[in-house]
This record gives structure tokens, C-alpha cells and sequence, in this order.
């Protein structure tokens, strides 16, 4: 009997404390406001299964964000790349983005879906860099400071979340293109932050909920909180119930990415603390 009355109350005091530290995250920690923002993955369902607390935080029309996500492949591996583009787009729009136009999918060689292709960091510098630094080589000839159009890049950490080596290329081509934008150029800062997703270990990545306390402790402690405008840490938490909640984070993927919603999604976006909480970090990257 003890341990029906243990289960009941963890069941109501779990809930309740993610609830309310949901709710201090949103108001009281650092937030990126008034930016451009870019979402750079490596297949559509990328931004719903990994990325949706940190994209519904940052579409928040109070947040004055502009949001785009930029996707390097169509994920075609299984013939379902045009399928897959479109529910990508559906998707964006349930995460918050303004409209479809913000979702862009590139379909090069270079960037095919695989499993164990890893891509180019240099070539994904160069698309990086004519799609939101075009004046680039302008602003070298004329030793002035490069602009960009874009403020902020975020994309999966050197450990991908899953390990998959198209999400590992994407952080290795993401520091290259913000290390060159003041490549020999001493003391230059750079017009773009790079934030990147943290990958945690198998028991806190379906830890759901649970993570709550280890993600904050991992913020406090690894965390820059000096600069304001360049917050060395970022924590997004979705909230269990109403707009822009987990339910939304849910419906991206079981409305929009249909064709990917398999037996195991099922388990993902129940389990996965993605689909419940996101820490970014600000790489420090050095110029080239």
C-alpha cells in the first residue's frame, strides 16, 4: 500500500515542480529577443524531435524573433524526399515560424541522407555563407567589418544528440563558417552567435520530465551569465498543457511528419527530454 500512496505522490509533486520551474525558465532566465534567427538541420523532423521547446520559445511573437530553419537534405533515403519537404514546411508552421517561405530544404549531392556519409564541413561553410553572408568577400576588400543577415546560427553539438553523422557535420561546418567571417581580421567580433544543442547520455535522454534537474544543474554550473546580449547558455522548457506546449511539440510530429511516425516515434516523443526541454550552448569559436 505504501507504494501505491509513494506513486500517487510523485505522480502529482513531479508534474507540479517541472511545472513551475517551466514557468521561472520562461520569465527569469536569458532569452534571445529582437533577432534573426536560423535553425540549421539535417532532415525534416530534425526541428520536432529535437529541436521544438528551444523553436516554440523563440516564435513567441513577444520574443520578436524571425525564425528560419534551413535543412541540408531532404531526407530521402527512403524515396520520401518530396513527401518529407512538405511536412517539414507543416511542421515549421505548428512550431510558430510565420509562414512557409522561413523553411528552406536544400537538395545537393554533396548532402544525401545517410547514415554514414559524413558531410564536408568547408562545402557546409561555403552554402552557409552565400545564403546569410553574401557581401563577404566585399567587406575584406574594403577591410570592413562583414555583415550578415542572420544574428544567431543553432544546430546539434559535436555529439549530434544520436550520434548521426549528418548532425555532427552540421556542427563542424557551422564553427568553420562563423570562423571565417573574420578570418585574419584580429579583434573583430563576429555578427553571428553560434549556439549549439547539448547531447546527453542514454539515461537522461528518455528521462523526459525527470531531466529537469540536471539540465539546470548543467546551466549553472558550464553557463557564461556575465554578457546579457550573448548569454553563454540558453534553457528552454515547454510547458504540459495548452499553446505552444509539449501537446504542440507532439502534434509537429504526429500531424505534420506522418510518413516518420513509426511504432518507436511513438516512445521518442513520449520519453525523449527533447521533446520537453532544450540547453543550447554559445560556442566560443575562433577566427581562421
Amino acid at each position: 500500500m505504501d507504494w501505491y500512496l509513494l506513486t500517487g505522490v510523485l505522480a502529482v509533486v513531479i508534474p507540479s515542480l517541472y511545472i513551475y520551474t517551466a514557468s521561472v525558465v520562461s520569465t527569469r532566465f536569458p532569452m534571445l529577443k529582437n533577432k534573426r534567427i536560423c535553425l540549421l538541420i539535417a532532415h525534416p523532423d530534425d526541428e520536432a524531435m529535437f529541436f521544438a521547446p528551444a523553436v516554440l520559445a523563440l516564435t513567441k511573437p513577444e520574443a520578436g524573433n524571425h525564425v528560419k530553419i534551413l535543412c541540408l537534405s531532404s531526407g530521402d533515403a527512403d524515396g520520401l524526399g518530396e513527401t518529407r519537404k512538405k511536412e517539414l514546411a507543416k511542421s515549421g508552421l505548428v512550431l510558430g515560424l510565420r509562414n512557409s517561405n522561413d523553411v528552406l530544404v536544400i537538395e545537393k549531392p554533396e548532402f544525401q541522407d545517410s547514415m554514414t556519409a559524413t558531410w564536408d564541413k568547408g562545402k557546409i561553410s561555403n552554402l552557409l555563407s552565400s545564403a546569410f553572408a553574401p557581401n563577404l568577400a566585399k567587406s575584406r576588400s574594403s577591410n570592413q567589418p562583414p555583415t550578415t543577415t542572420i544574428d544567431v546560427l543553432i544546430t546539434f553539438d559535436a555529439g549530434g544528440v544520436s550520434g548521426h553523422p549528418n548532425h555532427i557535420s552540421l556542427y563542424h561546418g557551422a564553427r568553420e563558417f562563423v570562423s571565417t567571417l573574420t578570418a585574419d581580421k584580429p579583434g573583430w567580433k563576429t555578427p553571428v552567435d553560434l549556439y549549439t544543442l547539448t547531447t546527453v547520455g542514454m539515461p537522461r535522454k528518455y528521462a523526459g520530465i525527470m531531466d529537469v534537474l540536471p539540465t539546470l544543474g548543467s546551466w549553472a554550473v558550464g553557463a557564461d551569465k556575465k554578457d546579457k546580449k550573448h548569454p553563454g547558455g540558453l534553457v528552454f522548457m515547454n510547458s504540459l498543457a495548452g499553446h505552444q506546449s509539449v501537446i504542440t511539440a507532439w502534434q509537429a510530429m504526429t500531424t505534420a511528419h506522418k510518413s516518420q511516425m513509426v511504432w518507436f516515434r511513438y516512445g521518442w516523443i513520449t520519453l525523449s527530454r527533447y521533446m520537453y526541454m532544450n540547453d543550447l550552448r554559445l560556442e566560443k569559436v575562433k577566427a581562421k
